[in-house]
């Protein structure tokens, strides 16, 4: 940046690290990179497949996955973000995780009970 002279706060820069991210592989950055030899991919596709479907066991990504999948087994609506998990009835129920290294929680495991 500082070779070319534009700003680490550009809309250049911005939109470099947006492409830099796309997972789109004819759009992404990195790919294009990495086909030129200047990156070097640290896992393998069938890693990312199954990611995509497995949370991560020792964090609270285990959580809501758990929590998905017990709500979407049970038909019920439900609202999930980062660290809030949502039961969608009449008197609403959400347990906030605040801990990203928590992989068990009783108040979760109460709550996946009750759907």
């Amino acid at each position: 940046c500082l070779r070319h002279e534009v700003p680490l706060e550009s809309a250049e820069i911005a939109q470099l690290d947006l492409r830099y991210h796309d997972i789109d592989p004819s759009r992404g950055l990195f790919r294009i990179l990495e086909a030129g030899g200047h990156a070097v991919r640290l896992t393998q596709p069938t890693q990312v497949r199954t990611a995509q479907h497995v949370a991560p066991q020792t964090t609270r990504a285990r959580l809501r996955g758990d929590f998905i999948t017990a709500a979407r087994t049970a038909a019920r609506d439900v609202s999930v973000d980062w660290i809030h998990l949502k039961v969608n009835d009449q008197v609403p129920r959400t347990v906030l995780l605040k801990d990203p290294f928590a992989s068990s929680d009783e108040r979760v495991d109460a709550l996946i009970a009750s759907l």
